[in-house]
């Protein structure tokens, strides 16, 4: 019994942990694809496998695409844009968590984009 208080607790405080990083450092959809329209200056980086891109979920045009696995060691060819907002994107909004972490301990401006490409595609064009 006290193991799965325990357990719930964590869980409960990790969740809370993840929910004000998310509103901090994500955007939606909708703000993603408006940002598209009316805001040159804002770069796609697309952390999914270049199988996936090929998948039925597609790509966004212009997108970069470095998969998560890689985003650490290849981090350098984002150096053009380090002055940049960054939109990171993958299928579902996890990975691109993990890599707009990794692009904010560098120094980049990055937001998650919540609900990745299911909701993107969810939401029609």
């Amino acid at each position: 019994m006290f193991k799965i208080f325990f357990i719930t607790v964590f869980l409960f405080g990790v969740g809370s942990i993840f929910s004000q990083q998310e509103v901090k450092d994500s955007m939606s959809v909708e703000d993603l694809k408006a940002r598209l329209v009316n805001d040159s200056d804002l770069v796609v980086l697309d952390v999914r496998t270049p199988e996936e891109l090929a998948g039925p979920l597609g790509r966004i045009d212009g997108a970069i695409n470095i998969p998560i696995q890689e985003l650490e060691k290849r981090i350098d060819e984002l150096k053009p844009f380090k002055d940049k907002e960054i939109a990171v994107i993958c299928r579902s909004g996890i990975r691109s968590h993990k890599g707009t972490i990794i692009l904010e301990k560098n120094g980049y401006n990055a937001k998650n984009v919540s609900g990745g490409m299911l909701e993107y595609r969810r939401s029609g064009k």
